[in-house]
């Protein structure tokens, strides 16, 4: 129900134009830009009722007019249909109307946080692996993470592969399996659609368990070595060293060369200057700072290979059993 209080501009025009009648409106239409034919028709076809109360915040004459306690019931779509297509011409009033019936509709997946992650796994397991990194692709990365550790071995290098090379996939394609997914799973609590990618692979593979990872890492650098290397650098960067432990940092200053920690902290964050500064001696500090204020300018591709360089330095000790490295939005616990 409409706030009175909390009404936009689009949403006061909405309600002016209903209680006007469609002859008015469409008139009201055709001296309209198409932005504000959109916000307004936005503004309607989400209007189901209009208290008395929410007329009288938006027009004198209407608190007159409407003076019982009384709802007018509205049918805001209906009512936008028939004017629209009586101002516009017909191509431009169905692209309008289908602009604003998608804008109304539920956000894709936008139910799937109160199922059980055990029960949904369960659920897309026995899809095709493409139809699977679809669903992944548009889920939060970390109910995908979790997704994806409960995936079957044998599938995982593949649902991960899918993934990272899926491009944009049609709305409605999307659309028909969520309402599918919706239909059978949203009882169990406990343009184009949005596209999978790289970057989408990573953000889930942050999330998963070590196992779930090496298993499609290693899949990935036998077929697909170039497209591993760049997931690898993606899903650690140089600033992520700034949640390594005190001790595990110092383990990663021995073997940095001093001209190689100059030039990485060129662009580094405040906090991870802090960091760096705070695990160097005070005489090693006060020259990393000397040597940072007297570096005229340097390419940013030196800067990151020198970020890289070091973070490269980070994975071997970690491989070692040196250091722990935590992975983003994941606290790594102790045993």
């Amino acid at each position: 129900m409409l706030d009175p209080q909390k009404l936009s501009g689009p949403e006061k025009a909405a309600i002016l134009l209903l209680k006007m009648g469609e002859s008015y409106s469409s008139e009201i239409f055709k001296r309209l830009t198409d932005t504000e034919i959109k916000r307004v028709a936005t503004a309607m076809a989400k209007i189901d009722e209009i208290t008395p109360e929410t007329l009288g915040a938006v027009s004198e004459e209407f608190v007159k007019t409407y003076e019982s306690e009384g709802k007018t019931i509205v049918e805001g779509e209906n009512f936008l249909k028939k004017v629209v297509g009586s101002a516009l011409d017909k191509n431009k009033a169905d692209s309008i109307i289908k602009e604003v019936e998608n804008k109304k509709r539920a956000p894709l997946f936008d139910w799937i946080r109160d199922v059980n992650v055990d029960t949904l796994a369960s659920y897309i397991s026995g899809e095709h692996p493409q139809t699977i990194s679809m669903i992944l692709a548009h889920l939060p990365s970390e109910i995908s993470s979790e997704v994806l550790i409960l995936m079957p071995d044998s599938k995982k290098a593949d649902i991960a592969l899918r993934l990272a090379k899926l491009g944009q996939v049609p709305e409605e394609i999307v659309r028909e399996v969520d309402d599918a997914m919706r239909a059978e799973l949203s009882g169990m609590k406990g343009g184009y659609g949005k596209g999978g990618g790289v970057k989408v692979l990573v953000d889930i593979l942050t999330g998963v368990d070590k196992s779930t990872e090496d298993i499609i890492m290693e899949s990935l650098e036998e077929e697909h070595s170039d497209m591993a290397t760049d997931i690898r650098e993606m899903m650690f960067v140089f600033e992520d060293l700034g949640r390594v432990d005190d001790r595990g940092i110092r383990e990663i200053l021995k073997k940095v060369e001093g001209p190689k920690l100059t030039l990485a902290m060129k662009t580094a964050s405040e906090e991870m200057k802090n960091k760096i500064m705070g695990n160097l001696s005070t005489r090693a500090a006060e020259m990393l700072l000397e040597d940072l204020e007297v570096m005229g300018p340097v390419r940013l591709s030196d800067v990151e290979t020198a970020q890289q360089e070091i973070v490269n330095i980070a994975k071997e000790l970690e491989a070692e059993g040196t250091i722990i490295l935590s992975k983003k939005g994941k606290e790594d616990t102790l045993v």
